[in-house]
């Protein structure tokens, strides 16, 4: 009968094989991590890290997931995507990516026709609105004074901005990328400026609106449309100074605001200007 030193070391080897072989099977059976190459091109590549702009970005998984998640995993929201190429082919967001695939990822293309590839978003919006996230309260004044159709509310939750988008059909502008990643979500834009009279140029620039500005036709507090009105029909509602000089008035059909030209609205005529001057020559 064998000594127990001699029981020790057999358990020991025993024990020894028994961990080596399950070392070696959970080798075997653990799948390796695939690779899908992305590029980002133009302004999507604000939304990558500085190391990761303007160049090759390597993304490892395990399970294939959509081409959506992906670029979304990556901090690019869809919305601001309107074309993808995998291996050279126009594809949708619901595509798999597989091991070895390499997506070219293009922005929303608002005056270029690309209608022979595919298309990832409805059609552009050709006759604007918007609907704002609550930081944007200021930038909602501008865009209504530039005639721009506006929804904004300062208590508005994300669900509800996402609401009002999708039905309404709004392009939904915020500073915030998570709101726009929501699959409801067909027409957002990330504003990359901080600046409330700056972002109201981006978001003219990014949408090619130059040509579709209506300055001072729309109600900057409720954003409904203004009307012409006699200096007979405002006489109690404004100063008697600005009744002696003044004989062009406008009436917002909501709540009743009456609207004039003064040094300030003449300002911004000046700066409107400047906006229409960037439109492109036909």
């Amino acid at each position: 009968m064998p000594g127990r030193s001699e029981c020790g070391a057999r358990c020991l080897a025993e024990g020894r094989r028994e961990r080596d072989y399950t070392e070696a099977e959970a080798s075997i059976m653990a799948p390796a991590p695939a690779c899908a190459c992305f590029r980002f091109y133009a302004e999507l590549n604000d939304h990558l890290p500085p190391r990761l702009q303007y160049g090759m970005v390597e993304k490892q998984f395990i399970v294939p997931a959509s081409v959506k998640d992906m670029i979304e995993s990556l901090g690019v929201p869809h919305t601001e995507v309107d074309l993808v190429l995998v291996n050279g082919e126009s594809s949708d967001f619901s595509r798999l990516v597989r091991n070895g695939d390499r997506v070219a990822v293009y922005p929303v293309f608002e005056s270029i026709d690309i209608t022979p590839v595919l298309r990832l978003r409805p059609q552009p919006l050709r006759e604007p609105k918007f609907v704002l996230d609550v930081h944007l309260g200021r930038l909602a004044g501008y865009l209504r004074m530039l005639g721009f159709d506006t929804v904004y509310a300062n208590r508005a939750s994300d669900l509800e901005l996402v609401r009002i988008s999708a039905e309404e059909r709004r392009i939904l502008l915020t500073r915030d990328r998570g709101v726009l990643k929501h699959s409801a979500v067909t027409h957002g834009y990330w504003l990359r400026e901080t600046d409330s009279c700056r972002q109201a140029e981006e978001v003219v620039r990014r949408f090619d609106l130059a040509r579709s500005l209506r300055p001072l036709t729309r109600c900057m507090v409720c954003n409904e449309p203004l009307r012409e009105t006699s200096k007979a029909e405002v006489g109690g509602r404004v100063p008697q100074g600005i009744l002696a000089w003044c004989n062009e008035f406008r009436e917002c059909a909501g709540c009743g605001r009456v609207y004039w030209e003064g040094s300030h609205p003449r300002r911004m005529r000046r700066w409107i200007e400047q906006l229409a001057a960037t439109a492109p020559a036909l």
